[in-house]
């Protein structure tokens, strides 16, 4: 395919995978149950934490989180006492435990208490045309809190090479429009242009077929590469090319 056959066939199926349907079977169902901005990102950024492996057990874990959490993030997170937070250490989701949902439960209220929340961070160290290095710089925020170095590997830190893939799709949830019902616009003061692709295993084979990305690895380096070609089809809002390129692995087993 040629660059407008090309983006004319993505363009196709992000419409296609772009839906409200498309809930029904992923975890960012989770956050869509909250009306509140805070509750909504809150629950965002827990899901994406823990979402890799099979989507059901996602959404089961993350269900979960929200029960500890009384359905209320925002006060929970703000206001819940040491015995509250201990009702949490059963909970674990692969190798994200209950040490590691208390320590990120108080690595937000360290951010929502002493610097306004993530989204002021994230636009603070934002660059014009990415936010890799913003993640980078909110996670050294989120621990500077006393944790144990375990917790530390469920924070993506692309700085050292990670392709982050939750952190992205984290950000691509709170900053893309939620004109088509998926994600939510909540971030305005961050645009689509500056996000990354959510690159995992179903989109990178995807990308490699279609030529999009010749980078072998998964990682921050493939996350760039993959971004620029992207942004050759569309320098306004490259992510949304995530549904399809997700859309062709995991639904169409796309070659």
């Amino acid at each position: 395919m040629n660059k407008t056959e090309l983006k004319a066939f993505l363009d196709a199926k992000t419409l296609q995978y772009q839906r409200p349907d498309f809930l029904s079977s992923d975890p960012i169902q989770i956050p869509h149950r909250f009306q509140d901005k805070s509750d909504i990102e809150i629950a965002a950024f827990l899901t994406a934490t823990i979402a890799w492996g099979n989507r059901l057990s996602i959404i089961r874990s993350a269900n979960r989180m929200m029960e500890l959490m009384d359905e209320a993030p925002y006060d929970f997170v703000t206001s819940a006492s040491e015995e509250e937070l201990k009702k949490s250490a059963h909970f674990v989701h692969r190798t994200f435990n209950g040490i590691d949902f208390i320590t990120f439960v108080k690595g937000l209220r360290h951010l929502y208490r002493n610097y306004g929340g993530m989204e002021p961070l994230f636009t603070q160290y934002a660059k014009s045309d990415d936010l890799q290095e913003a993640i980078t710089k909110v996670r050294g925020h989120f621990f500077e809190i006393p944790h144990l170095q375990r917790s530390e590997k469920h924070f993506s830190n692309p700085s050292k090479g990670s392709a982050a893939k939750r952190l992205n799709m984290f950000l691509r949830w709170m900053i893309r429009p939620l004109d088509t019902g998926v994600d939510f616009g909540l971030w305005t003061s961050l645009k689509p242009a500056q996000l990354s692709c959510p690159l995992d295993v179903h989109s990178g084979k995807v990308a490699r077929t279609l030529r999009l990305l010749s980078r072998k690895q998964n990682d921050a380096r493939a996350v760039a590469e993959l971004d620029e070609a992207l942004r050759r089809l569309d320098p306004a809002d490259p992510v949304k090319y995530d549904f399809a390129l997700f859309g062709l692995g995991v639904f169409e087993n796309f070659q």
